[in-house]
């Protein structure tokens, strides 16, 4: 009789291993490479520079991408480069982990699909295998915390089958070609007459913390250099911290590049070169993916060269996502108040659809909701962020204006920007590191 219990038990196991041969094919598991390695990521907040959303996906189990703390939801974004049929998804918690999330997939980073949900999460790793969903960007959209803590994944892995052309992300497919995720750091009112060597200083700091996140490029809304903007007081200061970056960076002056003796901006050209003068003026403008970023000298906005410039610049312009960035703000909380001066080249921006605005000048961070050039808040309005605790001396938070949403002064720190091909977001990072305010998730109008 054995060898018939042999031969029964050896034809259980050749029915089990087809079963699972043929569950691990329907479920992607086997053979559907890994997608997701490598790509472009963003997330709705980091705890600090080290934990950046690339680290979710960079295939190292000694990194992680970590959110602020205590705060739901939080996502987590990859883009795939090109649309996929995603068939596994795959999550590497850390001990901050997700109670409860969604799995979702989009073609153009503003649309979403649910594929999966976890509802009563336990951390440890989570594979979903058998999905099917189709998009160029997965992410995973953590509504419930399992901790007090944040989310945290040491790896998120997305497996399916590409397609072999990209999937278009513009408004048809006719629109502009997709550039990818990116971000960019930014900053303003940055370098105090004081070094490294001084524990008070604080423009070695931020300029640290910049240099960390390792953005595709940085901005600099004006007065990077105090008091006079002199080409000695740049070589002195400011080249010795943010200069580590000068190449990667669009400047754009302040009132104090004005107040140089040797000439209105003349240290700050001096300085700069090209890299501030790339079309001649102190004004110009450049594309980043989906992106048009206009940067602007608020010194001279009475002057009917750039006001012409500028209409004509947005004219022409074929991005579907617009920001513009310049010192003085048309609306702050802060010392300086409100500026007037503003308002024309915001009614020119907003009439465009312009999206985004970054200002310094007031030592503080602010961000607004979306409001018209009169300020009345409204969908298609543009969201103002003031960003000037570069370095300079901090200024304290006096009249609150309507429609603004978060104030932070007495913290050095610099904007986190992440951009994608439909929309923005930012963090506010303060020079420990850690995210101190995450703004929501905007699309381009």
């Amino acid at each position: 009789m054995r060898p018939v219990h042999i031969g029964v038990f050896a034809a259980v196991l050749v029915l089990v291993g087809g079963l699972l041969l043929g569950w691990s094919g329907r479920a992607g598991a086997a053979g559907d490479p890994l997608l997701s390695r490598g790509r472009a990521a963003t997330a709705s907040s980091t705890e600090g520079s080290s934990y950046a959303a690339g680290k979710a996906f960079d295939g190292n189990t000694g990194t992680r991408w970590a959110s602020a703390e205590g705060k739901d939801p939080q996502w987590l974004r990859v883009d795939l480069g090109a649309g996929a049929a995603v068939s596994r998804i795959k999550l590497v918690w850390e001990a901050a982990y997700a109670k409860a999330y969604r799995l979702e997939v989009s073609a153009d980073g503003t649309t979403w699909t649910q594929v999966a949900e976890e509802k009563a999460g336990n951390g440890g790793t989570d594979d979903w295998t058998g999905l099917s969903g189709k998009g160029r960007y997965v992410r995973m959209y953590g509504t419930a915390r399992g901790t007090s803590y944040g989310y945290s994944l040491i790896e998120m892995e997305v497996y399916g089958t590409a397609d072999t052309t990209p999937t278009p992300t513009g408004p048809s497919p006719t629109g502009p070609a997709p550039g990818g995720a990116f971000t960019v750091v930014a900053a303003g009112d940055i370098a105090a007459q004081c070094t490294a060597s001084d524990s008070a200083c604080a423009h070695p700091k931020t300029a640290a913390l910049a240099q960390r996140i390792d953005p595709k490029f940085y901005l600099t809304m004006g007065d990077n250099q105090y008091d006079d903007a002199r080409l000695a007081d740049f070589k002195n200061y400011y080249d010795k911290t943010w200069g580590a970056f000068k190449a990667k960076t669009h400047p754009v002056p302040g009132n104090h590049e004005t107040y140089d003796p040797a000439g209105s901006l003349a240290g700050y050209k001096s300085y700069f070169g090209s890299i501030a003068y790339p079309q001649g003026k102190s004004w110009y403008s450049f594309d980043e993916g989906n992106w048009h970023f206009v940067a602007l000298d608020s010194n001279a906005f009475d002057q009917s060269a750039q006001i012409d410039w500028l209409k004509a610049d947005l004219a022409a312009n074929g991005k579907k996502c617009v920001a513009a960035y310049w010192h003085h703000p048309l609306y702050s909380s802060g010392g300086h108040g409100n500026d007037p001066v503003s308002r024309p080249v915001w009614r020119i921006l907003y009439d465009a659809k312009a999206d985004l605005v970054l200002n310094g000048h007031d030592h503080h961070y602010e961000r607004f909701a979306p409001q018209d050039p009169d300020g009345k808040a409204t969908a298609d309005g543009i969201v103002e962020i003031v960003g000037g605790m570069g370095g300079a001396e901090p200024y304290p938070i006096e009249q609150v204006q309507p429609n603004s949403q978060k104030r932070i002064s007495g913290e050095y720190g610099v904007l986190k920007l992440d951009f994608t091909d439909s929309g923005y977001g930012w963090s506010y990072v303060g020079t420990d590191g850690k995210a101190k305010d995450t703004s929501p998730t905007y699309s381009c109008h």
